[in-house]
């Protein structure tokens, strides 16, 4: 860690919403200072931030990092490089690796890898199946409880009403639902069964089943009065179910795939735009973009899901669904604040404070004394194309490759530290094991 650390002159967000040049200090992992006077301390390192704005660092709620099991699509230590290229200093990452996330002895070996291998901080849900409910609420440390309601198989399909309504009926921490409606989908693949066409995918997984899985968990979250986190979300229907019956408990979130991009994507780059749940509609973009400025959707996830180029070269449905998305989309969000549709307070809002607040996560989402010193410069005066051969994730592949981006983090900082300067990764530093308050 760096004992001590000074950014001079930075156009830095302050926890009001304002931006203000100033300078800001850190020690010993902590926000120390942020003033326009802030005098030299001895062996401090010095960051010349003319012309670059500070923010939050990016805390991604919902990542798949592939390890362990099935490294060679990504891994803790890749995926994490690519998390610091990208502004990202913590992550909280998903139970579907090989074997799944489902008891305290699977979730310790994961944060035991993390120590060894992550260079920025990280955290991990644990996966309900039926059987594991005991796991589910005792389990620590952990961020909450991840539901496949729908377009998942093996253990962590949990597609049952009754074992459904069981896990909402125990316990308090929060449920992070992947909201799909199973049955609906199944119906739907013989609907279309023999079509090696990847926009059917959309209309297999249609808005209908994301809406149909969305009431029933919203359903059982007001039922018993429990945290709920809608993940992913992703059709207008969904947004407008929300914007009418929204419980103070429930969140939700929203990809840039699935603000940015719509079916039209298949025709453009194929395969490579299959996800779940699907891209939408023009229409549901539009919907989803006012529903987050309105705050009906709560943050922004990045659903960091890579797959090799093989794979997803496969003809459908044997391509697997996913999309990498951590170094990307910062600057990406960044971008649609240059172009109007939204501002770079509420990016970092969507991208660092609120996560921090859902997940109640202490001492991050703010540059303000006391707070840890996680942080991203970035620069807002330039801009570069996104480029396969730039990118860190193993799978080195982008949805959004050739699209000219502004914003890109220039030094991204961890606990105190440098872990991105310039193009340059440290990989020696060690994030630290989140602390949530569920």
């Amino acid at each position: 860690m760096t004992a001590s650390l000074r950014i001079l002159r930075a156009r830095v967000l302050l926890p009001s919403g304002e931006m203000a040049v100033t300078s800001v200090r850190t020690q010993a992992g902590k926000i120390a200072e942020v003033g326009d006077d802030l005098s030299p301390v001895p062996d401090e390192q010095v960051i010349e931030a003319d012309g670059l704005t500070l923010l939050p660092g990016v805390i991604a709620p919902q990542v798949h990092f592939r390890e362990p099991g099935l490294e060679h699509k990504e891994d803790l230590s890749t995926a994490s490089r690519a998390c610091a290229k990208g502004g990202v200093t913590s992550f909280l990452e998903m139970p579907n690796t090989l074997p799944v996330t489902v008891t305290q002895e699977l979730l310790d070996q994961k944060l035991a890898i993390a120590a060894q291998k992550s260079i920025v901080n990280y955290g991990f849900f644990i996966g309900a199946t039926p059987e594991n409910l005991p796991d589910l609420n005792t389990a620590n440390p952990t961020c909450g409880i991840k539901l496949f309601m729908g377009s998942a198989h093996g253990a962590l399909l949990v597609d049952d009403q009754a074992a459904t309504e069981a896990i909402f009926a125990s316990g308090t921490r929060l449920i992070a639902v992947h909201a799909e409606n199973q049955s609906r989908i199944l119906a739907r693949r013989q609907q279309f069964a023999g079509s090696d066409d990847p926009t059917v995918h959309s209309q297999i997984q249609d808005n209908q089943a994301a809406l149909m899985a969305t009431q029933f968990a919203l359903s059982l979250s007001k039922k018993y009065q429990r945290r709920l986190h809608i993940l992913h979300l992703s059709t207008a229907e969904e947004a407008e179910l929300l914007r009418q019956d929204k419980p103070t408990w429930v969140t939700a979130e929203v990809t840039p795939q699935h603000l940015l991009l719509n079916t039209d994507a298949y025709y453009q780059i194929g395969s490579l735009a299959q996800m779940n749940p699907p891209l939408r509609s023009q229409h549901d973009n539009d919907v989803l973009w006012q529903a987050l400025r309105d705050g009906v959707i709560d943050f922004i996830a990045t659903d960091h899901a890579p797959h090799t180029l093989e794979e997803k070269a496969k003809p459908y449905p044997d391509c697997p669904s996913g999309m990498p998305g951590v170094e990307t989309s910062l600057p990406l969000m960044l971008t649609q604040s240059s172009q109007g549709r939204c501002t770079v307070a509420q990016v970092a809002n969507w991208m660092s404070t609120a996560v921090a607040k859902a997940y109640e996560i202490p001492n991050k989402g703010a540059i303000a004394p006391g707070y840890d010193a996680d942080l991203v410069l970035v620069d807002l005066s330039a801009y570069r194309p996104v480029e396969r051969g730039d990118l860190e994730t193993k799978c080195r592949w982008s949805p959004f490759e050739g699209l000219m981006l502004t914003g890109w983090p220039v030094v991204t900082i961890v606990g105190g530290h440098i872990v991105f300067d310039h193009g340059k990764i440290d990989g020696s530093h060690r994030g630290q094991a989140l602390t949530f308050g569920t």
